[in-house]
């Protein structure tokens, strides 16, 4: 059985040719990748679209118009999330802002 440090210097010399192998096969993808886009005249768009068009907009984090108000306080709720006390329990009819 091998000693620890014998198999740590094992270790060392598979990260080595782990990433020599990892360059030479990058290398190889990229050169394939570029005489692709050469033969077909390919754009950046063209091989990293998503497939959606995009208003370059996120829509993580935009804002939602409030849909109900409560008439005594001025206070208003997306209807997402947790109910606020005000219309906690009651018809949300009346609160809907027309």
């Amino acid at each position: 059985m091998a000693t620890y440090k014998e198999l740590l210097k094992q270790q060392e010399a598979l990260a080595l040719q782990i990433e020599e192998a990892r360059k030479a096969e990058i290398s190889d993808a990229v050169q394939k990748v570029r005489e692709l886009v050469s033969e077909y005249g390919l754009t950046a768009d063209d091989v990293f679209s998503s497939g959606r068009r995009s208003s370059g907009k996120s829509r993580a984090g935009s804002k939602v118009a409030p849909k109900y108000r409560d008439p005594a306080t001025g206070q208003t709720w997306t209807g997402r999330g947790k109910a606020p006390k005000w219309i906690e329990g009651q018809d949300r009819a009346k609160y809907l802002i027309a």
